[in-house]
């Protein structure tokens, strides 16, 4: 046990433990102090004095005791077991609330070495924390299993995997990992040359690249958009009449050739693993036509509608609400249609739709808010009957937003007795924390992935519900921007992070943000760069032309 009259002691051998480069190892000849080793009381040198001889000797033999029992209390630091071939091995120090590990690798980022890390729950900004290191006098631990004694290398994990084990044996299998095919991925791409684009296509979708699977795209505009657009801009068109059926906007920016190209590639390189699909793809909606929208507080007092796509009313969005009686509401569900068939006669036929990205957040860019009320009434009462007449072999994921509220919106609208449950398929989450940060990393909404788990079982939800992480990436702009290689690979491994902890708790898939974008992470009509995995930068590509206009000074100074 430790108390309070030996913290002095532990501090001040990490004290001594710290270098400029990390953790220094103690050689084996210093042996560790955990107590003080006082001088014994000098005495006479005089043979003949034998009283002041034994006294002396008594002395020292009472400190020794006393620091035996020290050493003992403290957690036995120094002490060694003799294994049958003469080898000492150390005993590991007990320091009781002190996080501590053995100094067998140090973070010395000169030689390449391994740091051990920990994720900070209750500081997401700070995402990670060192696991500081106690120095022992033997590196070789003693390992005893079924009475035989082993020698193990303290710091060596060994990972035993039992495949045949199913982690979530009553659910659906991995769908796969992919991105988004927005705008602003479909310009930078098309920004390429041609042996350029085809390095991007096997890169994210072909057999030797990453092999992305999924994928996702806006309908209508969304802020990776150059600007605001709509497929009807008509005033008053329910029925969509004047629905441009070619949706020649996403065909002149190059969003449904590229994801053309993504399918065949997923087809040639997985021949035996695709299915109808090629690659699953969904569909979300930033917003609908600003006719749809309600007034926001941004518009003009006496407004029929919103003067823009961008923004939202609260708590709905749509001009006469949600109820089995709105037009416009109507309207919005029979838009999801056309879109569908739109894309299906282009050859893209759609995995599934989101109701609607980011419900919650009424942002400044392309939007529209629900509350979980009004989602549900609009499902029941207009977006699933649609989908379930015109494309019932679509899937409808609803929520599509942070992982904040997801347990609360789904015990509200899977509810059996919610006329909504009946059309949801899945549900889709984003990893944000909730705020501009972008600092979820596996930790901050995690622990809702398994409470969802829970609350499926629970409510008795059909075990095919899809669980898919449909949006993340890192902001503002690029770790490239910024010329630092710690922030991309900062920004990589905590994306890796969140990958690992979604699938442990459950989830179907993971589809990342833009595929790709520009240097500084656009274009974005409101300025909200983002990082991406590919980012096209022509000017430096090895046949770029010698008159290709230069970056900004950012890549000058970055590099």
């Amino acid at each position: 046990q430790i108390n309070d009259g030996h913290r002095p002691q532990i501090q001040s051998i990490q004290n001594k433990m710290k270098s400029k480069q990390g953790y220094e190892p103690i050689g084996e000849e210093q042996p560790l102090e955990l107590g003080g080793r006082g001088e014994s009381s000098s005495h006479s040198a005089d043979n003949n004095n034998n009283g002041d001889a034994t006294k002396s000797t008594l002395v020292m033999g009472a400190s020794a005791l006393i620091l035996v029992a020290l050493a003992f209390l403290v957690g036995r630091s120094t002490t060694t077991n003799s294994t049958p071939g003469g080898e000492e091995t150390a005993i590991l120090p007990n320091l009781e609330h002190v996080p501590t590990r053995l100094c067998e690798i140090y973070p010395d980022s000169h030689s390449g070495g391994i740091q051990m890390i920990q994720t900070s729950f209750a500081e997401p900004s700070k995402q990670w924390s060192e696991v500081a290191c106690v120095h022992v006098n033997r590196r070789n631990l003693q390992d005893k299993q079924d009475g035989q004694q082993q020698q193990q290398e303290y710091g060596t994990a060994q990972i035993n995997v039992d495949f045949d084990k199913v982690a979530f044996p009553d659910r659906q299998p991995i769908l796969g990992f992919g991105g988004a095919f927005t705008e602003a991925a479909a310009l930078n791409f098309n920004s390429l040359s041609q042996q350029g684009q085809d390095a991007v296509i096997e890169l994210l979708f072909g057999k030797t690249g990453l092999g992305y699977t999924l994928g996702r795209t806006h309908i209508n505009s969304c802020d990776f958009s150059v600007e605001s657009y709509s497929h009807d801009d008509t005033d008053g068109d329910f029925d969509l009449e004047e629905f441009d059926t070619e949706v020649t906007h996403d065909l002149e920016s190059g969003m449904v050739d590229m994801m053309l190209l993504a399918q065949q590639s997923v087809r040639d390189s997985f021949p035996k693993e695709v299915d109808e699909y090629g690659m699953r793809i969904i569909a979300s909606p930033w917003s609908p036509p600003s006719w749809m929208k309600a007034p926001t507080e941004d518009d003009v007092e006496g407004a029929e509608h919103a003067a823009n796509m961008t923004g939202s009313a609260l708590p709905v969005c749509l001009r006469d609400g949600v109820g089995a009686d709105s037009k416009y509401a109507a309207s919005w569900a029979l838009f999801f249609d056309k879109f569908i068939t739109a894309y299906a006669n282009h050859g893209v036929k759609f995995y599934g739709v989101t109701v609607q990205n980011e419900p919650e957040f009424p942002a400044p860019w392309d939007a529209c808010a629900y509350d979980v009320s009004h989602e549900g009434d609009f499902v029941a009462n207009h977006l699933g009957p649609q989908l379930e007449k015109s494309h019932p072999d679509v899937k409808l994921l609803f929520f599509d937003h942070n992982k904040d509220h997801m347990v609360k919106w789904a015990k509200e609208l899977l509810a059996k007795d919610h006329p909504a449950s009946k059309y949801i398929d899945g549900t889709a989450v984003h990893w944000y924390a909730g705020g501009m940060d972008r600092l979820l990393d596996g930790a901050q909404g995690n622990p809702n992935m398994h409470r969802m788990l829970s609350e499926l079982d629970i409510m008795d939800v059909r075990k095919d519900h899809v669980l898919l992480g449909s949006e993340a990436c890192h902001c503002p702009t690029t770790g490239y921007a910024g010329g630092d290689l710690s922030i991309a690979w900062a920004r990589a491994m905590r994306n890796v992070h969140t990958m690992l902890a979604d699938l442990a708790a459950g989830s179907n898939g993971f589809i990342e943000w833009n595929l790709i974008l520009d240097s500084i992470g656009g274009p974005n009509h409101l300025g909200n760069l983002c990082d991406s995995p590919v980012l096209a930068v022509p000017h430096r590509a090895l046949a770029a032309e010698k008159d290709f206009p230069a970056q900004l000074g950012f890549e000058h100074a970055g590099h």
